[in-house]
């Protein structure tokens, strides 16, 4: 299969290699001037977590391009969520008919999200990956498991086509039947956690602050009623977040899901992305119904987006 990756970011650069190593062929889109600043290399330090954990160390080959051509069997999308506007307008004039899989965190609805293509050219999905770039040096890693939204009504052969190509390279899918209430819980809960980065400076260092995982439960909480005004339900493990005590939850994250040497702890090490945009995206949303988020604009105050909200 001929894939075309949308920008050479984290996870598109991951996925590409573990595609590429299973036979497709893989070539990255960039915006101009990027091909030369990127170079034709780059070197990866990342966990490979689909058959056991294995460290994959190399410099990589990689082919790109400033245009987008018409002869690829699917288009993959992994992009800033403040990006994929920009994105959607690109290949609405450009990918024609390529079925596109759009793998990515959103707060907007499905539909405007992407405007102006075509729901049923479009498949949304979610990566089971993390860490950061620096310096053409790639350092994170990705797990077994990819979120895929259930084929919607003219979707099933993109589905298939989709599920085909991660299977062929041993990524197992755990199939979502409510892809949008998903990705609400999924981005309000980037949103409790980029609070927390907000506040600390960056993502690897809010694992030296024990409090920072307890105020995540905290930060959901206040978000529940966003949450509800805009349609969403949220599901167990937003519930679990709001209904643990707040030191108990901090000690879960801490030792269990962010234990030292786990591949999530070593994922946000890794991690130096900006953030704040998730945070300033929910403020923008309770503003217009009224709903006091004071957790979130308070660490909006000191952030670059404080003028935004």
């Amino acid at each position: 299969m001929r894939i075309l990756f949308f920008g050479r970011g984290l996870i598109s650069t991951q996925y590409a290699w573990a595609l590429e190593q299973a036979g497709h062929t893989v070539e990255f889109y960039v915006r101009k001037g990027r091909k030369e600043t990127f170079g034709s290399r780059i070197d990866l330090e990342m966990w490979d977590a689909r058959k056991g954990k294995k460290l994959i160390k190399e410099s990589w080959s990689i082919k790109l391009h400033e245009e987008i051509l018409p002869h690829y069997d699917l288009i993959i999308v992994s992009v800033n969520t403040e990006q994929l506007p920009e994105a959607a307008q690109l290949l609405s004039a450009a990918a024609g008919n390529t079925p596109i899989l759009i793998f990515n965190n959103l707060w907007q609805d499905l539909k405007s999200s992407i405007a102006p293509l075509p729901m049923n050219n479009v498949v949304f999905g979610f990566p089971g990956a993390g860490g950061g770039i620096e310096n053409n040096r790639l350092r994170g890693g990705f797990l077994k498991m990819v979120f895929l939204e259930k084929p919607r009504v003219g979707t099933k052969h993109i589905n298939q086509l989709i599920q085909a190509c991660f299977e062929s390279a041993h990524f197992k899918i755990s199939w979502v039947k409510d892809m949008q209430n998903w990705l609400w819980n999924h981005f309000a809960m980037n949103a409790a956690m980029e609070t927390e980065v907000l506040k600390r400076g960056s993502f690897p260092a809010i694992m030296n602050h024990k409090d920072s995982f307890s105020n995540v439960g905290l930060n959901i909480r206040e978000m529940i009623p966003v949450l509800k005004a805009r349609g969403a339900k949220p599901d167990a493990i937003t519930l679990l977040l709001t209904k643990l005590p707040p030191a108990l939850l901090g000690v879960l994250f801490n030792r269990v899901v962010f234990a030292k040497g786990s591949l999530p702890r070593l994922f946000m090490e890794y991690n130096n992305s900006k953030a704040g945009f998730a945070v300033l995206e929910v403020v923008r949303e309770a503003k217009k119904t009224g709903i006091p988020l004071p957790r979130l604009t308070k660490a909006l105050e000191n952030s670059e987006y404080a003028k935004q909200k």
